[in-house]
C-alpha cells in the first residue's frame, strides 16, 4: 500500500516536487526536466491513474485522506503527505482548496508518426503560451472528437497544472506530442496524408462553412498564438487558410473558442 506521512514542517525531501507551484517560468522548465507533472483535484488524479500514469506522491489535508487513499493504495512507492492547510499553503504558494494534488511521473511522448497513424482530425498548436488556452483546447478536442493534438517546440506545456486543471484532466486522455519546426512538421503531416488548414485572417481565406462542406479526408487544423496568430512559416506550410465569418466588427475569436467552433464544424 501507499504510505501515509503526516508532516509538521517542510524538511522532508519528498516535498520538493510541490515547492513554489505558482512560479510558471521556473516550473515549465523544471517539471519536464525532472520527469514529473502535477495533477490537481481527486477527479484529475483519477483521470491520470486511468490513463496509466504513475503517482510519485500525493499532497493533501487530513479530511481528504479517505478519498485519496483508495485511489493510490496499489502504488507501494507512493507517499501520501498529509498536512495542515497553513503548512501546505506555505509549501505550494497558494490555498489548496481543491483538496489534493499529486506529483505524477511524466509519460514518454509518442513519435509524430505513431500519433498520426489511424487519425483523421488533429489540432496543431503553434506557440500558444497561455496555459489556460492550451487546457481549453484539449477539452474541446476531447469533447468534439478530434484524434490528437500536436504542439510546436515553443508551445506551453499541456501538463503544467493550470492546463491540466482547465482541461478537466482531458490532457491526460487526449494523445499528444511535440512537432519539429516548420517545414519539417509539414513534411511529417503530409507523409501521413493530412491536409493542413490554417485558422487565420487572409484575403484568400476559405469560409469555415465552405471548407467543412467539402473537407479532405484527413485534416490538421493549425491555430496560432494569442497575440500574433500564426507565423509566416506556418502559413507557408499550410494547404488552405480557413476563417470563421464574424459580425459586428469583430475580427476573430479567442484561440480556444475558435478551435471549438472549427472542430464542431468539421464533425461528421
Amino acid at each position: 500500500m501507499a504510505s501515509v506521512v503526516r508532516i509538521t514542517d517542510l524538511s522532508h525531501s519528498g516535498l520538493q516536487d510541490y515547492v513554489g507551484l505558482t512560479d510558471v517560468a521556473l516550473r515549465k522548465v523544471s517539471e519536464p526536466e525532472r520527469g514529473l507533472y502535477i495533477a490537481e483535484s481527486s477527479k484529475v488524479i483519477q483521470r491520470a491513474l486511468n490513463a496509466g500514469h504513475i503517482p510519485r506522491s500525493v499532497l493533501i489535508q487530513e479530511q481528504w485522506l479517505s478519498d485519496i487513499e483508495p485511489l493510490v493504495e496499489q502504488f507501494t512507492d507512493c507517499i501520501i503527505y498529509v498536512g495542515s492547510s497553513e503548512l501546505l499553503e506555505q509549501l505550494t504558494g497558494f490555498d489548496m482548496h481543491r483538496g489534493a494534488m499529486a506529483s505524477m511521473q511524466r509519460p514518454e511522448l509518442p513519435s509524430v508518426a505513431a500519433l498520426l497513424n489511424g487519425a483523421s482530425r488533429v489540432v496543431v498548436l503553434e506557440d500558444i503560451v497561455d496555459h489556460t488556452n492550451v487546457g481549453a483546447i484539449f477539452r474541446a478536442v476531447a469533447g468534439l472528437g478530434a484524434d490528437a493534438v500536436l504542439i510546436s517546440p515553443r508551445c506551453a506545456d499541456p501538463l503544467y497544472r493550470r492546463s491540466v486543471r482547465v482541461s478537466m484532466g482531458t490532457v491526460l486522455q487526449v494523445p499528444w506530442t511535440r512537432l519539429p519546426e516548420w517545414p519539417e512538421a509539414r513534411e511529417q503531416l503530409h507523409d501521413a496524408g493530412f491536409h493542413i488548414a490554417a485558422m487565420a485572417l487572409s484575403d484568400d481565406a476559405i469560409s469555415l462553412r465552405d471548407f467543412a462542406q467539402d473537407q479532405p479526408e484527413k485534416v490538421a487544423l493549425v491555430v496560432g498564438s494569442e497575440g500574433d496568430g500564426l507565423s509566416r512559416q506556418a502559413l507557408d506550410a499550410c494547404d488552405s487558410v480557413v476563417t470563421i465569418p464574424m459580425l459586428h466588427g469583430v475580427d476573430s475569436l479567442n484561440v480556444a473558442s475558435a478551435s471549438a467552433v472549427a472542430l464542431y464544424a468539421l464533425t461528421d
